[in-house]
């Protein structure tokens, strides 16, 4: 039960006769009594609360960034007309800030018997799970001086994908990926391993590439053509430990790595390579692994979506083990982590060669472009400090690297807006030479 300010407004406009005609009890009871039947009234008359009916619908996953629209359903089956304001709660983070109250909030009349659709439109600003709280709905009378109130659960979940801004570099490495197939007109000779045809030899055609049977059985001489390989598996390993809470720019580094992952998953799913997936810090936080082509992308997105850093050292041994236990067999392992020195060389470099004795390892770092602005100051004393202290942490980057490639590791480090398209060409370099 609620006074509304409507009441409040008339009660206030009626203690001003009282006060100055009929001051006292008297006066007071002339005033109230007759707004506290009209009060009562009002509550009578107002359709009950308890008895609506609400249901939910709408969608139920939305890329970070856009918009999702949940319908609520509001059903009267009493008889008397519903004048309500319902209030749609949800947490916090499934608007832009300062909009939620206009968004959340709804003015439905259903009349006896009917239902009314009020649609809330969502547009949540993190990723994960966003679970609708409480409807609470006020239902007033017909003289808008008392409201029944009350609320109800009526559960939904909207889950929040990651953006996949990267996605706009795939068709350009898609293009990249046909012609090392050759599948375009523009031909690629002698790059990949596994045999594709047989054709004419023209000059400037390696002479290793002859094949002297087939030349043998014809007037011409005979080259073989190779492909890059196919059917090679791929693991994508998401360091979800306390490396990846910290924020580069304004983009998380799991995030990026997030977007990192997901156009190398899209690219070489297209290049006919199966695609796995962990998120590791002291624990499996997430694995997908057998899926096909056009699932794995799909299945991706949905389990990172509602992954977050952990506050904790990642475990690089456990890291290692999992990793070797999922991929039994030879296969591409891409670390999406921090390119920190004490991190990598107390947890990573001691464990490496297990990996690297079996696999081929790519690790893959989000760099802050703001040490490089911090690096070609010079503008003040405090400048030129902030710049020593940009060269010196590159310089430990570009060691803690170095040492990764003596280990047989190609190295990625490249900023949040760069290191998609990066990644997604060391992996084409990779093909390409064979070394998957």
């Amino acid at each position: 039960m609620a006074f509304t300010g409507r009441a409040a407004l008339l009660a206030a406009l009626g203690s001003l006769p009282v006060g100055i005609w009929e001051p006292g009890w008297t006066g007071v009871l002339a005033v109230n009594a007759p707004l506290a039947v009209a009060c009562a009234c009002d509550f009578a008359l107002a359709a009950p609360v308890r008895r609506l009916g609400l249901t939910r619908s709408g969608d139920a996953s939305v890329r970070l960034g856009d918009a999702a629209d949940v319908t609520l359903t509001v059903t009267n089956p009493s008889r008397r007309p519903l004048r309500a304001r319902v209030r749609d709660a949800w947490p916090p983070s499934s608007w832009q800030p300062g909009t939620e109250s206009a968004a959340s909030r709804h003015t439905v009349r259903v009349p006896p018997g009917e239902r009314r659709r009020l649609t809330t439109r969502l547009r949540p600003t993190r990723r994960g799970d966003r679970r609708a709280d409480r409807v609470t709905v006020r239902s007033y009378g017909p003289l808008g001086l008392f409201a029944r109130q009350g609320t109800h659960e009526v559960p939904w979940t909207v889950r929040v994908l990651p953006p996949f801004t990267s996605r706009k570099h795939l068709p350009s490495k898609l293009a990249r990926l046909r012609e090392l197939d050759g599948r375009t007109s523009v031909l690629t000779r002698g790059e990949g391993t596994e045999f594709d045809s047989l054709r004419e030899y023209v000059p400037g055609d390696d002479t290793r590439s002859i094949d002297w049977r087939a030349t043998a059985r014809q007037s011409a001489v005979a080259v073989r053509t190779w492909r890059p390989e196919r059917d090679r598996h791929i693991l994508l390993v998401l360091d979800t430990g306390r490396t990846s809470a910290g924020r580069v720019g304004d983009v998380p580094r799991l995030d990026a790595s997030m977007d990192a992952a997901l156009l190398l998953a899209a690219l070489a799913s297209r290049a006919g390579d199966r695609v796995a997936l962990m998120a590791y810090d002291r624990r499996v936080r997430a694995l997908v692994q057998g899926r096909s082509a056009g699932d794995v992308l799909p299945s991706l997105v949905n389990a990172m979506a509602t992954l977050e850093p952990e506050l904790v050292e990642t475990d690089a041994r456990g890291l290692t083990a999992t990793a070797l236990r999922t991929t039994p067999r030879r296969s591409l392992i891409v670390l999406l982590t921090a390119l920190d020195a004490a991190p990598i060389e107390e947890g990573l470099l001691p464990v490496l060669t297990g990996l690297t004795q079996r696999h081929t390892v790519l690790l893959a770092s989000v760099a802050d472009p703001h040490i490089a602005g911090m690096a070609r100051a010079r503008g003040s004393a405090d400048a030129v400090y902030e710049a020593a202290a940009a060269a010196q942490a590159q310089t430990e980057r570009d060691r803690t690297a170095d040492q990764l490639r003596r280990h047989g590791v190609t190295v990625v480090d490249a900023t949040p807006d760069e290191l998609a398209p990066a990644l997604a060409d060391a992996y084409l370099a990779l093909k390409a030479t064979g070394r998957l």
